[in-house]
């Protein structure tokens, strides 16, 4: 973990489900950045009594070989666990709004289930899923994104 002069931390740990297919793209340079929507949930008892479910939708972005060997075993539904940092990216629209994107940017993934199983049941012959990790530090290619 990367601690900077100052003491601050920037860490993100995250256990969720993955809400779509992962979305893998290549940046002008020939980088690969994939896109994930992961879903986790929080449950409370209302006012009522009744049990509350909360489902926070994290966007997480994954870069270069890390985003490749994600995008060939993960798909909707797969269990993932995730650490990484915040970042929050800026642009200006065509008519001049500027707008925010808070995501987390992965440092390393592992899928929670193997290719093949679903919430419900396991495939004996699936094999053993990823444990990945970034081998470099994270880029910082805001400009460079393809989306």
């Amino acid at each position: 973990m990367a601690y900077d002069s100052k003491g601050t931390v920037n860490k993100v740990i995250l256990i969720g489900r993955l809400g779509q297919d992962p979305e893998l793209k290549y940046t002008p340079s020939g980088a690969a950045v994939l896109t994930l929507s992961i879903a986790t949930n929080t449950s409370y008892k209302g006012q009522d009594g009744n049990n509350v479910e909360n489902t926070e939708w994290n966007r997480v972005v994954v870069w270069r070989k890390l985003a490749e060997i994600i995008a060939q075993y993960a798909k909707k539904g797969t269990r993932v666990y995730v650490e990484g940092k915040l970042t929050t990216r800026n642009w200006d629209d065509q008519n001049g709004v500027k707008h925010y994107m808070t995501e987390v940017v992965a440092d390393q993934i592992q899928l929670l289930e193997s290719r093949g199983e679903s919430p419900s049941h396991s495939s004996a012959e699936a094999p053993p899923p990823p444990h990945a990790q970034a081998a470099e530090p994270t880029p910082e290619e805001g400009d460079d994104l393809p989306f």
